[in-house]
């Protein structure tokens, strides 16, 4: 089975991403780091003890993997938007080959005492027009979220927006059970995440 353990908030730059977060949540976002294997670097906001989101953008100081980087960041453009969901897992072979095909192969990454594998699609494009999850297995203890401070913000509905809505609840339905996911159909899709935060709700 899989566990909610974040959002990705993609941005053309990280200073963007970071001033549109900030302005849209009014909280400030926490400190993370570099990707060196993916040319990538983010910034973090706790969701509590388990959960947090990043704001993420291609690193232009650092070069890139030879394959498409991860949450198709090599394409982004435009408004700083929600464009993918990570769940984690015991483990991520037997997730992988319980996900549609295209989930990815599983890069072993570590940042500082975070160790983790995570499942990269080999051209940066997760299935379902990049609504079904990403997967992470994290190894040993350590794990973003209780190292953040908590700002009080939680995830309420994270709104999946799809083409292939009963495709993608069918896919979804063995493997989580979180009822904030939510799968609805439409003509485009999108993510949109529905937070409270202590000046009240906002939608991402």
């Amino acid at each position: 089975m899989l566990t909610f353990d974040h959002i990705a908030v993609s941005a053309e730059t990280l200073p963007r991403g970071v001033t549109d977060v900030e302005a849209a949540l009014g909280q400030p976002l926490l400190p993370g780091g570099e990707h060196p294997d993916m040319g990538t670097h983010n910034r973090l906001l706790s969701f509590g003890p388990e959960e947090y989101f990043e704001v993420i953008a291609v690193n232009p100081e650092a070069p890139g993997p030879d394959q498409p980087r991860w949450f198709n960041l090599d394409n982004f453009k435009g408004q700083t938007r929600v464009t993918n969901w990570i769940c984690r897992c015991p483990d991520i072979e037997a997730a992988i080959a319980a996900a549609p095909e295209g989930v990815g192969v599983p890069w072993r990454l570590q940042r500082g005492d975070l160790r983790w594998s995570m499942a990269v699609p080999k051209d940066g494009k997760l299935p379902f027009e990049g609504l079904f999850p990403a997967l992470i297995q994290w190894h040993g203890d350590a794990h973003p979220a209780p190292l953040l401070q908590d700002s009080g913000v939680r995830l309420k509905e994270l709104r999946l927006h799809s083409p292939d809505a009963d495709a993608l609840r069918a896919a979804l339905g063995p493997l989580l059970r979180d009822a904030r996911v939510i799968v609805l159909a439409a003509e485009t899709a999108r993510i949109e995440a529905l937070l409270s935060t202590p000046s009240g709700d906002v939608s991402l």
